[in-house]
């Protein structure tokens, strides 16, 4: 199994009108579909699903990338495109980022912002072989 985590690069981040694109730092681009919802300072994403968390800076022009409890992608891919990927043991929490978190709820995952922490934008992409799902993490008024 490939459970070695890793620590994310700030990499550049485009909003775009069809989606959020990110570029690794070997040039190649991940365009993630759809503008995402916004929801409160916390989300569930559904069980199943990769998760993939963004957070970017106030500019919205740099971020970095993690990828949650993924098997699949080789240590050594992370490393040459700048994305980290992190592990939630158990019913633990792990720190995406100072002020984003994330914790597994049975086979779903939550991750949680703290507006007061973090001076930029969250966003979470769960997808699986059926589609995608993207969201921003907003303050609750």
């Amino acid at each position: 199994m490939n459970r070695k985590e890793a620590a994310p690069a700030s990499l550049p981040v485009r909003l775009e009108e069809g989606g959020v694109v990110v570029e690794y730092l070997d040039g190649r681009e991940v365009f993630y579909h759809g503008v995402p919802e916004a929801v409160g300072d916390s989300l569930r994403a559904p069980p199943g699903k990769h998760v993939h968390v963004l957070v970017t800076d106030a500019d919205g022009n740099e971020g970095v990338l993690v990828y949650v409890d993924d098997l699949k992608t080789d240590a050594e891919i992370l490393e040459s495109t700048g994305v980290g990927r992190l592990f939630v043991e158990g019913e633990g929490t792990a720190q995406v980022f100072p002020g984003v978190t994330v914790r597994r709820d049975g086979h779903a995952h939550v991750v949680e912002a703290d507006d007061d922490t973090v001076d930029g934008r969250v966003f979470v992409f769960a997808e699986d072989q059926f589609g995608e799902s993207s969201y921003e993490l907003l303050a609750e008024d």
